[in-house]
């Protein structure tokens, strides 16, 4: 019978006890209870509560229960426990007696949590920096036999000036790399063990915190009790890095979807991540793309709750933290698969080299290049810029390119133009004049990709 007693039917009772409960969500942390229990069973052996004998058969039994929810996951949810650690403590329980009731001594559910829950963040940040290196790779490799794929680049949507497709390639990987870096800078931080904080205000225990912190692969254990019980900045971090990342995820997905029109026809996807049309025979909808892009939101979604859910709440620990866990589940789940279908789409991505280079030739994306050789021929940039705005208007009249106009032409405009001009607004020669570092000059990207290749090296180690 609940606390209250009387004071509520059976079916009230009920009502609140579906409510409160998170055994439906958090038994994803039992495994990490489980490790977290075993530690704090070596701690109470140090401060005299536990024999050594006694903490070697509830360490056994607790291995033993592991090692059941690994082979059956499913059997923790047909419990009627409050939640995973009650779950956990009854198992123990069930099979040792009242040696299990000893366990909980001077740790409370609070710090239990906690610890449970860095424990799970630090194994899913480093299965998410697994995922982002593979995409990264695959980035990099698809960059690296496409080097030569000149494509046109983008602002406003509007073609801008050429580009090769495996300097957009490159271009994800600078982000796939910051979340990378993202990743490693918050596991930096949660790698901080808290358990022994108790309640709120620290365990009664003579409980050496920072050995205990070691037994469980901390760095070291939390410096306030206060704190270390209510502090989810690392859910906090860990949702942001996914906001962030879906963004990137969304653009690249963004991208490729209008790279696949039928108006764009830059690439075809592969018919391992498209669909049919239930209707319409001829189509071949790129659903993983669209999927990926509207998941976006929901990764959002999940960071601001959680931020919403914090901003009002006192010290030290109250029920509304118990909110951390299906977003932050939600979201990491969300991220990852999002990352690993990513990699699925780039790996069966087939480019469309001529329609690329076609396009890039449209929309005068080389006026730029009249502006500099105008430059170099002592003309200021903004009476360049001038002049050689007054030769696109003339060749959208005429409905030519600027390669196109005849040299009398083009001096009509500047007397400065000589025949050398024509060479100068190729795509080739638009390309090389990017000599700087980060431009789309041939030697610039294959010392990228070979910069990228030596970076992914080292991460891969």
């Amino acid at each position: 019978m609940a606390f209250y007693g009387g004071q509520f039917s059976q079916t009230e009772e009920q009502m609140f006890k579906s409510f409160n409960d998170s055994l439906r969500f958090d038994y994803r942390l039992a495994e990490q209870d489980i490790i977290g229990s075993v530690a704090w069973s070596r701690a109470l052996v140090t401060v005299g509560v536990l024999t050594k004998a006694e903490q070697q058969q509830i360490e056994k039994v607790l291995n033993v229960t592991l090692e059941e929810i690994r082979n059956t996951p499913e059997i923790i949810l047909t419990s009627d426990a409050e939640d995973i650690h009650s779950w956990v403590e009854q198992q123990l329980i069930n099979k040792v007696g009242d040696l299990g009731k000893k366990l909980h001594t001077g740790r409370s559910r609070n710090d239990q949590v906690a610890t449970d829950l860095k424990l799970w963040c630090k194994t899913e940040v480093i299965e998410l920096l697994r995922a982002v290196h593979h995409l990264q790779q695959a980035l990099v490799t698809t960059a690296d036999i496409n080097q030569d794929v000149v494509m046109p680049g983008y602002t406003h949507l509007q073609p801008a000036q050429p580009v090769t497709f495996a300097h957009w390639c490159l271009a994800y990987n600078e982000m796939l790399a910051r979340d990378g870096s993202r990743l490693q800078d918050t596991l930096k931080r949660l790698d901080i063990s808290p358990l022994g904080a108790g309640a709120l205000a620290g365990t009664a225990y003579a409980i050496d915190r920072d050995q205990l912190a070691q037994w469980l692969g901390f760095t070291a254990a939390t410096r306030n009790s206060l704190d270390s019980v209510s502090d989810r900045d690392y859910v906090l971090e860990l949702l942001s890095n996914a906001a962030i990342g879906m963004v990137h995820l969304s653009r690249f997905a963004e991208d490729l979807i209008f790279f696949n029109t039928s108006e764009a026809g830059f690439i075809e996807l592969s018919y391992h991540v498209t669909s049919g049309s239930s209707l319409m025979p001829q189509k071949k909808n790129p659903d993983a793309l669209e999927l990926i892009r509207g998941k976006c939101g929901r990764v959002q979604g999940a960071l601001t709750g959680m931020m919403m859910t914090l901003k009002g709440l006192p010290l030290a620990y109250n029920k509304d933290i118990q909110e951390d866990k299906e977003g932050l589940f939600d979201a990491l789940d969300t991220w990852l698969d999002c990352l690993h279908m990513t990699t699925l789409v780039i790996d069966g991505i087939q480019l469309k080299c001529q329609r690329c280079r076609e396009a890039a030739q449209q929309g005068y994306a080389n006026a730029t290049e009249l502006a500099d050789y105008l430059v170099a021929r002592g003309i200021p940039f903004r009476e360049a810029h001038h002049i050689v705005s007054e030769a696109v208007i003339e060749a959208i009249r005429q409905g030519s390119s600027l390669k196109d106009m005849s040299l009398t032409k083009l001096q009509t405009f500047s007397p400065l133009i000589e025949k050398d001009i024509y060479s100068v607004l190729t795509l080739e020669s638009c390309l090389l004049q990017r000599k700087a570092k980060g431009g789309v000059a041939p030697e610039q990207i294959s010392a990228a990709i070979a910069e990228a290749k030596q970076q992914l090296a080292l991460l891969s180690r």
